[in-house]
């Protein structure tokens, strides 16, 4: 029987920082200083005791000292943990979002008057099939529908302000205590977003270099097509993780 699997944001959500306060030297100090305490009990018995329940107590203290700074930044991070999930999931479902609206024209068909709950659910039931048709499309095929609208300024500026983003995120005081698979993701994430800012700089190169546009019209967009390819795969990932979420209001599901 295979066994059930938590999302990522779950598993960090119930799991407690590990990171030791204390230096493994003190804890390989302490043991040492016993060993010798016990050694030189053959030539000094009340001294050996008297070093060794010293040592042993010196550890003790240390001990509890660990677990309570250890405990203390449990605390800590377990204050700004939500903001920091949901400014992940946020910037991540904002990228989803971008990435089947400015790229891959994806436009949803609701029908009038449906309640916003069910309204978004739909819209999210929409775009994540939309997402497997393209998923499922060749290389070529998927380079050659690409919408044009892509390598627009507006569109430039909103994957790197996306990319930014992400970098900010990353580099906040506490992601320190970030799973490091979800860093990984996310550093992923925020370089395939970098390449294909850099894709659609290429392109648009084309007005400039009128005798070879052909050559950065379509270096642009194979290459800006293996990054969107690669973005899909990952913010999908994510999601399955628990990192993607909408805009918070009242009674309105979290996970987008």
């Amino acid at each position: 029987m295979n066994k059930v699997t938590q999302p990522l944001r779950k598993r960090i959500q119930t799991a407690a920082i590990k990171k030791t306060s204390t230096p493994v030297v003190i804890y390989i100090a302490v043991g040492l200083a016993i060993v010798i305490a016990i050694a030189i009990k053959p030539l000094h018995e009340e001294l050996s005791l008297n070093l060794t329940s010293e040592m042993i107590a010196v550890a003790f203290i240390i001990f509890v000292v660990n677990i309570l700074l250890v405990n203390s930044k449990n605390k800590q991070w377990k204050i700004v943990s939500n903001r920091m999930d949901y400014l992940i999931a946020r910037n991540v479902n904002q990228i989803r979002d971008g990435v089947a609206t400015f790229a891959l024209g994806f436009n949803p068909e609701l029908k009038k008057d449906l309640p916003v709950e069910q309204a978004m659910t739909e819209m999210r039931s929409q775009r994540d099939f939309h997402f497997q048709e393209w998923e499922a499309l060749s290389q070529e095929e998927f380079a050659e529908r690409i919408a044009d609208n892509l390598f627009q300024d507006e569109q430039l500026e909103y994957f790197s302000h996306r990319a930014e983003q992400l970098w900010s995120l990353l580099n906040m005081k506490y992601s320190e205590y970030l799973a490091p698979e979800l860093v990984s993701h996310l550093m992923d994430l925020h370089i395939q977003l970098s390449d294909l800012c850099a894709h659609i700089r290429s392109f648009k190169k084309a007005s400039w270099f009128i005798e070879d546009s052909f050559y950065y019209q379509e270096s642009g967009r194979r290459g800006a097509a293996h990054n969107l390819r690669t973005i899909i795969g990952l913010v999908s990932r994510l999601k399955k993780e628990g990192y993607s979420e909408i805009p918070r209001m009242p009674e309105i599901g979290q996970d987008a």
